[in-house]
Formats: C-alpha cells, structure tokens, sequence
C-alpha cells in the first residue's frame, strides 16, 4: 500500500466520523527500514516519522534531516534512562514515559539542557506483564507526577494485545486522556488505524503499510 492511500483512508474516515480533515497526524514509523525506502517517502514530502530505538535513529537521521527541511522525529519504542539525553537531542517527541525514574531523569535534563521534546505517558492498557507503560488505574497518579516535574506533557500512547478488539483499548485511552485534560492520542497502527481515528486518535503509527514488511534480517 502507498503512502498517498494510507493518507486518503485517514481522511476519509476522518470524514465518516465527523472529524476536522488533517486532525490526525501520521507517523510513518521507519524502524528497521533500509535508507532507500525512507528516502522514497521523504521525497513523496512526508515529514513525521517514528523510530524505535535511539542507536538506530542517531545512525539515520541527522543525514536527512541535513539533506530534508521540515523534519518531525518522533520516538515511540521504550526508552533507558541512559539514553535519555541522547533522546533529547534527536527527537521532536517521546511516546514512551512509563515510569517515575524516567519523569525524573528527563526533567533533570530539560533544566540542563533548556529544552525537552513533548512527551506522551505510556499506558499498558491491556495490563500485559511484558509489556511497557503505566497500568489504567495507575494512569491519573503518574500523570499528576510527571506534569509536577513542570514536563511538556500533551498526550497518552497505547499498544492494544493483538488478540483483543483495539476500539476497547482506544476509548480507555481517549477517557483517561480527557479526565487529565491531554489533547493527543497516540494510538493505531497498520492494522487499525481507522477505528484509532473513529476513537479520537491524534497520531496514528503506521510503518508496514507504508514502507513494506520490515526485514529483521
């Protein structure tokens, strides 16, 4: 699938469910994907991508971003607290604040630094044992914590189990979202991005749809 119908499927469904066009942004997520492919995408004038991990963003993305204007980062994959101040220099955003110790860290840094990319809380929202993110009923507290720090705090993220109904997951996230007063909604991926939209989702993370399947090779 391309890019421009990936595109053309957000805005419809935005415009099914009664939502301004171009209310929710697509993170074209290039983790593990050859140059060659991000590239093409870059030329097609999409800016907002996702990445995984930091190591692999330091090694591909300072390069375009001299070579492309307008370039957006976005870090979506868990982030180590001795990562952290690398994360600050490459990222425009941070999906993955999960736990007190990170909050912390990250505002020792913005002081130090003077900056700090917006960040998302995560929130494990299936209440999996392997995965990341702050559990539902520990969401509010976290929040509270993280917003003490004085943090660009703006949204949560979510990763629905694979085996259970994802609008489930979407409309917990949207809930805990508006009882914090958070605008954005990072949610949805290849597989369902559109009733991500349908839930309220400002960020979609869409990355085989767009590039082609990954090569973990």
């Amino acid at each position: 699938m391309s890019l421009s119908e990936i595109q053309q499927r957000i805005l419809a469904e935005e415009k099914r469910v009664g939502r301004k066009p171009g209310s929710t942004r697509l993170i074209a997520v290039s983790k593990v994907q050859p140059n060659a492919r991000v590239e093409d995408v870059l030329k097609q004038g999409h800016r907002l991508f996702g990445e995984n991990r930091v190591q692999e963003a330091a090694g591909k993305w300072p390069a375009f971003r001299a070579q492309y204007d307008g370039v957006e980062l976005h870090l979506i994959g868990p982030l180590q607290t001795n990562k952290a101040r690398q994360a600050m220099g490459l990222f425009d955003a941070i999906h993955t604040v999960d736990r007190p110790k990170l909050g912390r860290t990250l505002a020792r840094l913005a002081q130090e630094l003077g900056h700090c990319p917006e960040l998302f809380v995560e929130v494990n929202t299936g209440e999996e044992p392997q995965k990341a993110g702050v559990l539902p009923k520990d969401a509010d507290a976290f929040i509270k914590e993280v917003r003490a720090l004085d943090l660009p705090l703006v949204g949560l993220m979510c990763i629905p189990p694979v085996d259970e109904e994802p609008s489930l997951h979407f409309a917990l996230l949207r809930k805990i979202a508006e009882r914090n007063g958070l605008k954005d909604l990072s949610m949805g991926m290849s597989s369902d991005f559109e009733r991500a939209i349908a839930q309220g989702a400002t960020y979609v993370r869409v990355g085989s749809a767009i590039f082609g399947a990954r090569d973990y090779g």
